[in-house]
């Protein structure tokens, strides 16, 4: 544009008689501009910025609550450079841009543009503003109108502005087409002609028309393939550079951010929990969610392929911002949270030069609330999604993560003594365990006698037959490997001495167990059961055992009056 369509661009006619009540100098009747910010000046100045989106119910249709979107924003953008805002879908960016550029009223918060307030200018007021702050919207089909073709769509600024550059607005539009790096003949052409990225160049051209001071450029490359967004980023960086602009560009992709962005912005649930310059962001995040959103950024390194990750999880989704948490929004999902965070809210301050964050523990820094030792539960579970190292960096400027991280080895360890106490136990009293198992199955074996009919002399047999096996096998679990040898071997002592110590034990246990069982006992297949150890008891003392003494029993080592003596005391 030349330097005639500039000094007529200063000076925009009254469009109507709704334009007199915006910025406009009464004596002349044309609006007036502010100058051009000097590079490096602030351009752009917002404060407290708020948007919340009622929800009405009912007939009468009353207000029972509200969407907070943008619940509190204070930044600025000085004059050539490129602000780039990022964060989680649904955290309220879109909602910020569109606040800016006054396509939404906000419900509180200042904005001024230039130092002058255009929070609530209305349509008038704001006419001789549209042309300084335009938008690139996200959508590149749903934001071009199908009907028009594309000379009348970048073209339409000009018309509504009143603004005739040098040529004629159709070879102005021709020109822009071909900056914008499509061909100048595809002005009578359509927007369904188009591909996507095309449309979007189209959008670009549109914004760009009067040379505007801010963009707003809301994700310009989401939409788009890869091949196509490294295009438009470069245009985007070159008309910059050629021009003069300021962004402000919001993405979703951290890689094309740290490529454009001077000042990186993060959001979080309608709030900005840091902003720092671009370097400072990415090599040091102080706020745990920047840390958790640049470790999700892939390195296209081949030679890390198999490189252990260290990607940061984390717990849940993101709160609904109609009710969000009290205090610090991050701290249910945050590792580092304690009781502080849950009451009360942080301030965005700047802990480093040129480095803002709203934390009060942050990453990279000093604790601004080391009183705080102790991790809320939440913390703790999403603790459990973080590595080591990124733990162990925490715990560096966390006094209640370096308390969590030095208290887990040891409860690991306390966790892991009993175990080991139980384990020595168990190795130490094979004997007794076994003796106890074999003891309740002589109890299961008599206990089913329940309710049967059979005689006091029946069920004392039976008993006895049950109580064999147990004090047998109780006898041999309780000197394993020597029974065999003393069998074999061992003189009479020894026999007397095991038959002494097995009737005691036969008198203690399975000597009660029958009289008890003999009491209740009524049903025919515990008599069977008694009948078949009797008959079995034969083939036992057939086969040959070792040298003992007269009367000894073969199969307990006991002496068969002395059993039976037991016997008849015990009925």
């Amino acid at each position: 544009m030349s330097e005639n369509a500039k000094d007529k661009a200063v000076g925009i006619p009254a469009q109507s008689d709704g334009d007199k009540a915006g910025a406009k100098d009464e004596a002349t009747g044309t609006a007036t501009l502010t100058q051009e910010a000097a590079p490096g000046e602030i351009l752009l100045k917002v404060s407290g910025l708020q948007k919340h989106f009622p929800i009405k119910k009912g007939l009468l249709q009353r207000q029972v609550g509200a969407v907070r979107a943008v619940d509190g924003l204070d930044f600025e953008v000085r004059s050539g450079e490129t602000l780039g805002v990022v964060g989680e879908s649904g955290c309220g960016k879109s909602t910020m841009g569109r606040l800016i550029t006054r396509l939404l009223e906000p419900t509180a918060g200042r904005i001024e543009f230039e130092g002058k307030d255009i929070t609530h200018l209305g349509v008038g007021g704001m006419r001789p503003m549209r042309r300084d702050v335009q938008m690139i919207f996200q959508d590149p089909y749903s934001s071009l109108n199908p009907r028009h073709t594309i000379g009348t769509i970048v073209g339409a600024p000009f018309r509504l502005q009143g603004v005739e550059p040098e040529g004629g607005i159709k070879k102005e539009v021709q020109r822009l087409l071909s900056v914008v790096g499509l061909n100048p003949e595809h002005y009578n052409r359509y927007p369904h002609e188009f591909s996507g990225g095309q449309r979007q160049r189209i959008g670009i051209a549109r914004a760009l028309a009067l040379k505007p001071k801010l963009v707003v450029a809301d994700e310009p490359v989401s939409a788009l393939d890869v091949s196509i967004q490294a295009q438009v980023v470069n245009l985007l960086d070159d008309l910059q550079q050629e021009l003069g602009l300021t962004y402000v560009i919001i993405a979703h992709d951290l890689s094309v951010v740290r490529h454009v962005s001077d000042r990186i912005a993060v959001m979080y649930l309608g709030k900005i929990v840091e902003l720092a310059d671009r370097d400072s962001l990415y090599k040091a995040p102080m706020h745990p969610y920047t840390k958790a959103l640049m470790s999700a950024v892939p390195i296209p390194d081949p030679r890390r392929k198999n490189a252990k990750s260290e990607r940061i999880l984390l717990q849940g989704d993101v709160p609904s911002p109609i009710s969000p948490p009290s205090g610090c929004r991050f701290h249910t999902r945050c590792w580092k949270a304690t009781e502080i965070c849950r009451t009360t809210e942080p301030e965005l301050k700047e802990l480093k030069p040129g480095q803002r964050v709203a934390c009060h523990h942050p990453e990279n820094f000093a604790d601004q609330a080391p009183q705080d030792t102790v991790l809320l539960a939440a913390a703790k579970e999403a603790a459990e999604l973080v590595s080591e190292e990124a733990l162990a960096e925490s715990a560096r400027t966390s006094a209640a993560v370096a308390a969590e991280v030095a208290e887990t080895p040891e409860t690991a360890e306390a966790t892991e003594a009993p175990e080991a106490g139980e384990v020595a136990e168990e190795t130490e009293n094979p004997e007794a365990a076994e003796a106890t198992e074999a003891t309740e199955a002589a109890e299961g074996t008599a206990g089913p006698a329940e309710g049967t009919a059979e005689s006091p002399a029946e069920s004392a047999e039976a008993a006895e037959s049950a109580a064999e096996p147990a004090t047998a096998a109780k006898t041999t679990k309780s000197t394993p490997a020597k029974p065999a040898k003393t069998a074999k071997s061992a003189p009479a002592k020894t026999a007397k001495s095991t038959a002494a110590k097995t009737a005691k034990t036969a008198k203690s246990a399975p000597a009660k167990t029958a009289k008890s069982t003999a009491a209740k006992t009524a049903k025919t297949a515990a008599a069977k059961t008694g009948k078949t150890a009797r008959s079995a008891k034969p083939a036992k003392a057939a086969e040959p055992a070792a040298p003992k003494e007269a009367g000894t029993d073969p199969v307990t080592g006991t002496d068969g009056e002395r059993g039976e003596r037991q016997e008849s005391t015990g009925d």
